[in-house]
Order: structure tokens, then sequence, then C-alpha cells
């Protein structure tokens, strides 16, 4: 038997927003000041590093004027606005990914590698780069195996070997809840693959691989930004498609079957629109941790509501500040030292995770089951 539509809308109603006194009404402008926030952290992530910039000069620079020191030109176009974009990019991917498998799964510590993307990204790289010194070194080392091309394309050969094996399973496997312990378990033992590797690696080699798992967003080109570029935004175009379906989802499954959501299809397109979103930040940017855990649940206190027409693109924008405000720390404005941006994002996502679940007490109303 079918809900009919009012009874689905007041049954939403009562879950998607437990402060009724707030409503939806102040939500666009709260979405409209994370964007102004966006902008603002997206300038300062180009004003400051070991060498600082004047905004204005920013400004003066990015609509194609002369600035007061030429050498500024190539700091800003060459260096800083293609990681910046980058860290966008990925950020706003982290976030949603997480959002939707939070959702899905729902588990509050579900986060976009939880299906072993980031896993298999890490096994391509550490095939290509710890093998390097051990099968073929002179022929292999010959092509630029630390080049940032090469190393994109084997995470991104990994990611999508385990996305269509994610997507194999999916299909074959009725409850998400095996398919999470599934996906756990894949990740485990291609942990333990890599873990081989570098026990027969070289020192080289281990140090090349290790530096990739700190993760960087500058290493993207302009050349490689439209291949990033799109294929997140197809993640991105999936995700918003899958909007009513994921309101429905927080319901439990049953609900969302008797409204007539196909749960076979919901699950495929978002595990492919996570795929996507996760495998490509992983293949051109190493496994950035905690962003995608951290910002829905920073997204939910901030707007009050599990209502994923205000989260989805809520995410995407709170995921695009916090990437770029872990890059700015990572820099160390002022001066030559780069930290490790995944030690930055778990120093900004641990407090935000807990103190959001030690504030939220309605945690356990989005996601019981």
């Amino acid at each position: 038997m079918k809900l009919t539509l009012s009874e689905y809308q007041r049954t939403t109603k009562k879950l998607l927003t437990p402060s009724q006194s707030l409503g939806l009404g102040l939500q666009p402008q709260r979405l409209m000041l994370l964007l102004v926030g966006l902008l603002f952290v997206f300038l300062i992530s180009l004003a400051v590093g070991s060498v600082n910039i004047p905004l204005d000069q920013i400004l003066i620079v990015l609509t194609g004027g002369e600035p007061e020191r030429a050498a500024w030109v190539n700091i800003i176009l060459k260096f800083r606005l293609p990681k910046a974009t980058t860290a966008i990019l990925a950020g706003a991917s982290l976030g949603v990914s997480g959002l939707m498998m939070q959702t899905f799964f729902r588990n509050p510590l579900a986060g976009p590698f939880i299906l072993g993307i980031s896993s298999g990204a890490s096994l391509g790289v550490a095939l290509v780069v710890l093998s390097a010194g051990t099968i073929g070194g002179t022929l292999i080392a010959g092509f630029g195996l630390t080049g940032d091309f090469l190393l994109a394309g084997a995470a991104a050969t990994g990611a999508g070997f385990t996305m269509l094996i994610v997507l194999f399973v999916a299909q074959h496997v009725r409850s998400s809840m095996t398919l999470l312990i599934l996906g756990l378990m894949f990740g485990y033992l291609v942990t333990a693959l890599v873990s081989l590797l570098l026990y027969f690696a070289v020192p080289e080699r281990i140090q090349s691989y290790i530096n990739w798992t700190f993760g960087s967003f500058s290493g993207v080109t302009w050349d490689q930004m439209p291949v990033l570029g799109s294929v997140v935004i197809i993640g991105w175009v999936i995700a918003f498609l899958l909007i009513k379906s994921l309101n429905a989802l927080l319901l439990g499954e049953q609900y969302a079957r008797t409204i007539g959501l196909q749960i076979g299809r919901t699950r495929l397109a978002i595990i492919l629109s996570t795929a996507l979103l996760a495998g490509a930040v992983t293949a051109f940017c190493g496994p950035i941790g905690f962003i995608g855990i951290a910002v829905p649940h920073l997204c939910r206190s901030l707007f009050n509501t599990s209502d994923h027409r205000v989260l989805v693109p809520a995410t995407i924008m709170m995921g695009a500040i916090v990437a770029l405000v872990a890059s700015i720390i990572a820099e160390v404005p002022g001066n030559n030292i780069v930290l490790p941006l995944n030690a930055v994002t778990s120093l900004i996502g641990v407090p935000i995770v807990v103190g959001v679940i030690l504030r939220q007490r309605n945690i356990r109303k989005t996601f019981a089951s």
C-alpha cells in the first residue's frame, strides 16, 4: 500500500524540520551568506602564502589588469588560482559525497571512502610507485612514474576498478548494512595488499608513496583541471537529481518503497555519484580525510535541518570553505613550510564532529533505523 502525497509530505516534514520556528524561510539567506563566505575565503587563499599579496591587487589580476608587481601575475594565475580551484572542487565533492553516504547507510560516521574507493585508488598508486623500484625499474622509470599525470591515472584506475566491483556487488545485495560491511572488508583487504607492497619496496619509492598519502591541492595543473572538473560536475548533477530520493531514505527504506521509490536504482545512483566524486578527488589530490565526515554534520547543525534541498548545496559550499581553510593553514602563511594536508583536515574535522555530536541531541532521530 502506497502513501498519498499529503501523507508523505506530513511525515517528511516531521522528520526533516525538527525546529518548526525556523522554517525554510531563513535557509536561502543562510545559503547566500555561505556563498559570500566562500568568495571571501577564496580571495584570502589567493592573497596569503610565502608571499602575501594585497586583496586589491588580487582583484586587479583576476580582472586582467596590471598589478604593482609583475611577478604577482604568475604567482596568482599559475600557482594559487589552480590550487584554490582544486580545493573548491575537492572540498565540495567530499562534502556532498559524505552527506549521501551518511544518509544512504543511516550512519553519522559514514564518509565518502567507506566503500573502499580511496583504498582502491591507493592500491593503484602503490602498484605503480612501489613496483617501480623492484619490477622493471629501469624501463618504468623512463616514463616519470612520480609525475602528476601518471599518479592521477593510477589512482583513477584503482578507484574505477573498485567502483565497478561495488556496483556489481550492490546489484546482488539487498541490505545496505551488508553492502557497508562488504565495503569495509574490501578496504581492509586492499590496505593489506598495500602493506605488503610497502614491505618489499625500496625506501625511495616508499617515500614517494607516503608523500602522495599526505594529500595536496597543488598538484593539479590547468591541463588537468578539465578532467577533474568534468567528473566532479557529473557527480554533482547526480547528487542534485537524488535530492528527493535522499529525503525519502531518511524515513527508512520501507517508507521509501511505499511512495514508489525504486531502492535498487537509487542505491546504484548514490554509489555511482559517490564513486565519481571520491575517486576523482583521490586520483588528483590524494586521500583527503575527514572533510566528507565533518562537513555534513556542520551543515546540519548550522541549518538545523536534514532536508537535502538545503543540505546538498550547503555541503557543496561548506566543503569548499573547509578545504580552502585547510589549504591556507597547511601553507603556513609567511613561511616556506608546507604541512601535510591530511593532518590539517583531521585537526579541523575532529573538533567539528565531536562538538556537533555533543550538541545535537536529535542525531539519533536523524539516523534512526
